[in-house]
């Protein structure tokens, strides 16, 4: 293969997909392999490539193809999310720009114009998830609203209502007027906001007496049924059976007494509002109050209100105060904070509105998805999520799945007259309607459900339904359940929870093993990214700036195991770099000449075994960090082994002298080194590794399908003494640095008689490193050689002597052991302190207090080699 002198990140990308995509590297079907699935979190069809979707996706994708290098057979199921309310509001938009109203249309004729959308908008993240590198299966690419989920989706809804698990109710529910549907609850996000609390007098009837309320949306006013008061508020004791007027209205309304007002905040006395309020609800409900609604779906005033007919529900809430005040009602109005709910998708103000609406009893299925967690056969990394999700499951309310949309999957639910009939099909309900009627019921008399149900009830059955599971086995016995579900913990409700219960449901098994819980991306000073704070950069731009491999590299290095991800584009850099780092790697070693005839020289015999161990080494900490989940941690070390390692010493241990060959078996060992090195770094960064797997050599596979490499037993001792000699090397250069000697002024190094690194089989061999990497001439054992003209020095706690031919700045060297000393001494301080507490030496795996006794002793033999050395100075 031609090399090019710089590494174009652009240039090889698309021509590797491409290649991997034609070789169907990333399609699945069941074999005898271990199956390692993963179905990707469908993102909304509506949806493009942001942060949060690069970090989620990157992280499958190096689980994905880690798996897939370890011989299992890989499946990452890819598909997306028809997304109800967002996709609705987009295809009316686009409507609105043609001067057609949905209105205009019947539900057929809208559904054909939303899925011509569909197939022209739909599913761009999908083509642009290509260009991160994402190994899906694309041949499996599924969608929630396809025939095949369709079908699972509404089998799923008559199964639940057989089971009696699933009812229809009128019950006060989260209405968003913008988009005029229904939301569950945790389809509303509540945070703080500025308001402003109105307080409004209510006229006792037959008295001079007024009773003064507190509220913060005097638009209601018009809708209330009662006062009520705590019944021991002393102050209110003497209007028990009495009456109040509603404001504006003259409305007669009673005067209630019930504990759920909290008789020190405000007045004392609440507005009850039941057709507006969840707990004004329930309160109504006590008490049989009249329920009466003022509120269109849209949000506009009705009839009901006689005043501000027509008018917004904001628009109102600023006449009315004015009405009230002209009146005489309103006495002061404050700056208020309070809680205020917003539709997750559209960002407008939650209405709680009374309503029939279909729910799932989740109660019912909540028990066996809460052991499974409590129990870790669903394991949660981090762990810590476990208590946000058992509160909720603990505190479970009934889900409301119905939509007043026509984008979704229509209920199949079919009335007639008081009658309801659930069946997957229309015959099947004309069916049960004639059996349950007693005659022959026509087709046109059953009115079908005008409601679609929830996003979230096709989404809850996606690792099941993308394996066919309602129709087919095959599949789902060999793929199910999942291996690992990586995904945000904001949607721990919203979908995991409700995954777990599925596959209890109807699997009776779990839907994955592990569910991994990102972090949410911020900028670097901790900020959430958003489009209003401009701090959310173009993903598809920074592919272009710095390479898909840059990226992820960036992405994963800035991404603690469930914590936050405080991304910095220079992180992208740094990947880049790296990047750069490893095809200069591969520029070096492929421009040495080459000595067939040339014998290996015995320090390259040794570094290369080192660089086995080290690898060896580096193979099983990522390996205890991937089964942790702990994937920047390991991208760390394999960072560090590579640049540090492999780049900085080892090419420097083996490098030919200047215009000098490398020995065959040296260069072998250096390529098959470096092929594996790249195949263990594949997962992260794909491209760039598979463009120089294929530069070092000829391969019979592509790095993408090689075997993943396997660690080693360790030899400890050599690791250890590499080490020493690593440590001896940057100490002598220290020496030389600061005796300003040039690169090409050789030094003589000794060593005490009693040294232990070059008194073992290999120390020939690490003489010669040490030589080479040092700019050491000769190199022997002192002996009886005088030390007046040598500059000794510390390398760990072996004593060394540098002939260098240069005159030493006593005063320099005396203040600089000085130092060390003095640093040492208070080290040491704080090591017999914890050694005197019998607390710690008591209590402390032994060994740590070993540890902590050897730091003790190098402590005090580097303490006395450094006085020697201050006394033959001074």
């Amino acid at each position: 293969m031609d090399m090019n002198s710089k590494f174009s990140p652009g240039e090889i990308e698309s021509k590797w997909y491409s290649h991997w995509e034609s070789k169907g590297y990333f399609h699945s079907e069941p074999d005898e392999r271990e199956a390692f699935s993963i179905v990707i979190p469908p993102p909304n069809v509506t949806g493009v490539l942001h942060m949060g979707h690069m970090l989620n996706n990157t992280i499958q994708d190096i689980l994905i193809r880690k798996a897939r290098l370890e011989g299992k057979n890989a499946c990452w199921v890819p598909g997306t999310d028809h997304a109800s309310i967002a996709t609705e509001a987009k295809v009316v938009g686009m409507l609105r720009e043609e001067g057609i109203k949905k209105s205009d249309l019947t539900r057929e004729q809208f559904l054909e114009r939303a899925f011509e959308w569909k197939e022209k908008y739909g599913g761009i993240i999908l083509k642009q998830l290509r260009r991160l590198g994402a190994s899906c299966d694309w041949e499996r690419t599924a969608f929630t609203m396809d025939e095949t989920r369709s079908k699972a989706v509404l089998k799923a809804f008559v199964d639940l209502y057989n089971a009696g698990k699933l009812y229809r109710g009128k019950r006060m529910v989260n209405w968003d007027p913008q988009a005029k549907t229904v939301l569950s609850n945790e389809e509303v996000i509540h945070s703080e906001e500025s308001s402003r609390l109105f307080k409004v007098r209510y006229q006792i009837e037959g008295s001079d007496e007024y009773l003064t309320i507190a509220t913060t949306r005097p638009e209601t006013i018009m809708g209330d049924s009662a006062i009520a008061v705590h019944p021991e508020d002393e102050r209110y004791a003497h209007l028990k059976g009495k009456s109040a007027i509603v404001p504006l209205v003259n409305r007669r309304i009673p005067i209630i007494f019930d504990e759920y007002v909290t008789m020190d905040f405000g007045t004392g006395a609440l507005k009850v509002t039941p057709a507006h309020d969840v707990n004004d609800y329930e309160i109504g409900k006590r008490h049989e109050l009249e329920i009466i609604e003022i509120l269109h779906d849209d949000g506009s005033l009705n009839e009901a209100a006689q005043v501000c007919v027509g008018e917004d529900r904001f628009v109102a809430r600023k006449k009315v105060a004015k009405l009230l005040e002209a009146e005489g009602h309103l006495v002061e109005v404050e700056d208020y904070m309070n809680k205020v709910g917003r539709s997750e998708r559209t960002n407008c103000i939650i209405e709680p509105k009374l309503s029939l609406q279909w729910y799932v009893d989740m109660k019912a299925l909540a028990k066996p998805a809460l052991e499974a967690v409590e129990s870790d056969e669903v394991a949660f990394f981090p762990k810590n999520q476990k208590n946000l999700y058992r509160h909720w499951m603990e505190n479970i309310r009934d889900w409301c799945i119905s939509r007043q949309l026509w984008w979704g999957h229509q209920i199949p639910a079919y009335y007639l007259e008081e009658h309801v009939f659930v069946a997957l099909t229309l015959e099947e309900a004309v069916e049960q309607a004639s059996a349950k009627l007693g005659r022959s019921v026509d087709p046109s008399e059953l009115k079908q459900d005008e409601d679609v149900l929830d996003t979230w009830f096709s989404s809850w059955l996606w690792p099941i339904t993308v394996f066919d599971g309602f129709s087919s086995r095959e599949e789902l016995d060999y793929y199910y359940p999942t291996s690992v579900l990586v995904t945000g913990w904001d949607i721990i409700f919203l979908w995991v929870a409700r995954m777990i219960m599925a596959g209890y449901e109807w699997e009776k098994v779990r839907p994955f093993k592990h569910v991994y819980f990102t972090g949410m991306v911020r900028d670097k000073k901790g900020r959430k990214m958003s489009k209003s704070l401009g701090n959310s950069p173009d993903a598809l731009a920074l592919i272009d700036k710095y390479g898909a491999d840059g990226v992820r590299f960036g992405m994963m290095n800035s991404s603690p195991a469930g914590g936050d991800l405080l991304f910095d584009e220079k992180l992208c850099e740094q990947g880049r770099n790296f990047s750069n780092k490893i095809w200069n790697a591969l520029k070096l070693v492929k421009m040495w000449p080459v000595d067939s005839k040339k014998e290996t020289p015995a320090k390259n015999t040794l570094a290369i075994e080192w660089l086995k161990n080290k690898f060896s080494q580096t193979l099983l900490d990522v390996q205890k960090n991937f089964e942790a989940y702990r994937l920047s941690e390991a991208l760390t070390q394999i960072y560090s082994f590579i640049w540090t390692d492999f780049c900085s010493w080892y090419l420097e241990m083996i490098k030919p002298e200047y215009e000098g060959s490398i020995d065959e078996a040296t260069l072998n060992a250096t390529l098959d080194i470096f092929s594996e090195m790249m195949i263990m770094l594949h997962p992260y960064m794909p491209f760039v590794t598979e463009e120089v797997f294929h530069h070092l050599k000829e391969q019979s596979v592509d790095c993408c399908v090689a075997n993943y490499p396997t660690a080693q037993s360790l030899d400890e001792a050599l690791l250890s003494d590499i080490n020493q000699a690593k440590e001896l090397i940057t100490s002598t250069r220290d020496v030389r640095n600061k005796a300003q000697l040039k690169k090409s002024e050789q030094i003589e190094l000794f060593y005490d008689d009693s040294n232990v690194l070059f008194s073992t089989e290999r120390s020939e061999a690490m003489k010669q490193m040490v030589m080479q990497l040092a700019g050491i001439s000769k190199m022997d054992s002192k002996g009886e050689r005088a030390d007046d003209d040598l500059t000794a020095f510390l390398s760990g706690t072996s004593k060394y002597y540098a002939q260098l031919n240069k005159e030493l700045d006593v005063e320099a060297e005396k203040q600089k052991i000085e130092d060390e000393i003095q640093y040492l001494e208070g080290f040491m301080k704080s090591a017999e302190k914890k050694l005197s507490n019998e607390r710690f030496v008591s209590n402390a795996p032994e060994a740590v207090v070993a540890k902590e006794r050897k730091k003790l002793e190098d402590g005090k033999a580097r303490i006395k080699i450094l006085q020697e050395n201050l006394s033959k100075i001074s």
